[in-house]
Parts: structure tokens; sequence; C-alpha cells
């Protein structure tokens, strides 16, 4: 067997943290008095760069050093509220042991800061289980730009076609199949309606195991 890699995004895809990002954005644009919505939450913040999500709710191009401190205080935010929750979505952690088990590499492809990434990676442990770990510093072009997920799969020295990529959001599928990868769409946070197509689908990961992976990679 040629070497197999599977990319996991992180939020919504490792833990359900979304809806501890909406209680963080809701405190944030509250604060400086920016009007929001669960719907726009929905379309606008969900798998997105804060740079895109604050650039949209300021009405205005936020970004260089005015970004960095916005994207501080709200992810500080997110990570005092979220510090003593951190779980991952059901059955991932013994998905994740197969998966180390049959010699897949494994890597994380998120948009979130390094500082979120570091809280839950140490938690679950996840840099004794990962050959890659990626944030939004590492990268010039965010989802659904597929650059995160090709320097993955360099990283780890797996061919894009032979990566799986675990994604909830509609940029981060869009981003993975933009790399040439199959995707797995997690509905932690979207139906499959508000997600292109994907490969497979799960509600959590116990509907997916490492022979389902396998199946998906010899599929042309």
């Amino acid at each position: 067997m040629s070497q197999k890699c599977v990319i996991f995004d992180m939020d919504g895809v490792i833990c359900h943290t979304n809806p501890h990002h909406v209680v963080a954005f809701e405190e944030f644009f509250n604060k400086y008095k920016i009007p929001y919505t669960n719907e726009e939450f929905e379309e606008h913040m969900y798998g997105k760069h804060n740079s895109y999500i604050m650039t949209h709710f300021f009405k205005r191009p936020i970004e260089g050093e005015e970004l960095l401190k916005l994207e501080d205080e709200k992810e500080g935010m997110f990570r005092e509220i979220y510090k003593d929750k951190v779980e991952t979505i059901p059955h991932y952690l013994d998905f994740l042991s197969e998966l180390k088990s049959r010699g897949f590499k494994t890597a994380v492809a998120t948009s979130a800061p390094r500082a979120n990434l570091d809280l839950i990676a140490n938690f679950l442990r996840l840099d004794q289980k990962m050959d890659s770990m990626m944030s939004s510093e590492d990268v010039t072009f965010h989802k659904p730009n597929p650059e995160v997920y090709l320097e993955s799969a360099k990283r780890v020295g797996v061919s894009p076609s032979d990566c799986v990529v675990f994604e909830d959001s509609f940029s981060g599928v869009t981003a993975g199949l933009n790399a040439g990868m199959k995707v797995v769409g997690v509905l932690s946070t979207h139906t499959k309606e508000q997600l292109p197509p994907c490969d497979f689908y799960i509600n959590d990961y116990s509907e997916v195991n490492v022979d389902k992976i396998l199946e998906l990679l010899d599929k042309k």
C-alpha cells in the first residue's frame, strides 16, 4: 500500500467548537456595537478566516495591525470560554487511533490561529498523534484556497490523490476538493445540502473506519 494520509480541519471536525465561537463573537460584536444575526453567522462565520469575518461584519476592510489586534481580542474571548470545555466529536480519538494503527499519516489543517490549535492539541495530546499541524499563520491564502491542504500533504510526503480530508464548512470542503483530495463531510454545523458534494458524510466518527477510507481512496 502506498502511503495514505487523513487530514482534519479542527473547528467542527475534531471538536464542536462553533457554538462557543458564536458566544465569543456575540460578546465581541456587542462590545463594538456591530449588528449580527444567526443566519449571518451561518453564512459568514463558520469555516471562514477572521479577516473575512471581521470585514463582513464591520462592513469595511479589516487588515494589518487592526486585524491582528481584533483577532487576538476575539480569539482570546473564545479560548477563555472554551478552555474548560474541550471535548471531541464522539469517537474521534478511537478513529484516530485506528488510523495510526493501520499506518496512516495524519494531519490537522485549520484556519484558526495557532493559539486555538495549541489549546485543543495540548488538551488532546495531538502533537503525539499528528505528522503535521498547520494553522492560519502557516499559509498565505486561506480556504477555499487549497494551500493548507496541499502544504499538509507535502509536509507528510503523501500525494494529494492519496489524501482524505474531513471538513464541515463550505469553504473547507471546497479547499479539499480544490486540492484534488477525497472529502468527508462532517455534519456538525451544516446539512449535506449546504455543502458542496462530498465523497462521504458522517455525523460522528462511529460512522467511519479505516476500511471506508481505503474504499474512498480506491475510487477514481
